[in-house]
């Protein structure tokens, strides 16, 4: 699988160790080339310096191949930007991203984002062992969310 991940924060660089390790070609796109330090020495993936909603950037990072598109940065508004870009432009077939504000998380939901609300899910962990409900799997967590949400 090609995916190209923006952002390499805790989770982006987490993302892209685990996906290389298992072969999988892997892109990191960061503003600065400093936060590639955390992939460590040993990534084999490409790293790569830019936005994540310049066009030749997303090009050389080879999205016109991709299979899948991840936007991690710490901003919701830039990773929105960058999912639709990836989506509705390069036609990207798996477009993902994390946001930490329910309602957009649910509206770009809707229009076929699959997006991970932190936020959210946070929020739902945290009550149900406050209130020493079992916590019985993060996916099924998600689905749950999901399912109340609305959404896919």
């Amino acid at each position: 699988m090609k995916i190209i991940i923006l952002g390499c924060g805790r989770v982006g660089s987490t993302l892209a160790r685990r996906m290389a390790t298992e072969g999988h070609d892997v892109t990191v796109i960061d503003l600065t080339s400093d936060a590639f330090r955390r992939l460590g020495s040993k990534f084999k993936g490409t790293r790569l310096v830019g936005g994540g909603t310049d066009m030749d950037v997303l090009r050389r990072a080879g999205i016109d191949s991709a299979d899948a598109f991840v936007a991690v940065t710490n901003g919701d508004n830039r990773n929105i930007m960058a999912a639709q870009i990836a989506k509705e432009v390069f036609s990207v077939p798996k477009v993902m991203t994390r946001l930490y504000d329910p309602i957009r998380a649910d509206a770009y939901q809707d229009m076929g984002i699959e997006t991970i609300c932190t936020t959210t899910i946070a929020a739902g962990l945290l009550h149900d062992i406050a209130l020493d409900e079992p916590v019985e799997n993060l996916v099924e967590t998600l689905r749950a969310y999901r399912r109340e949400s609305g959404g896919v």
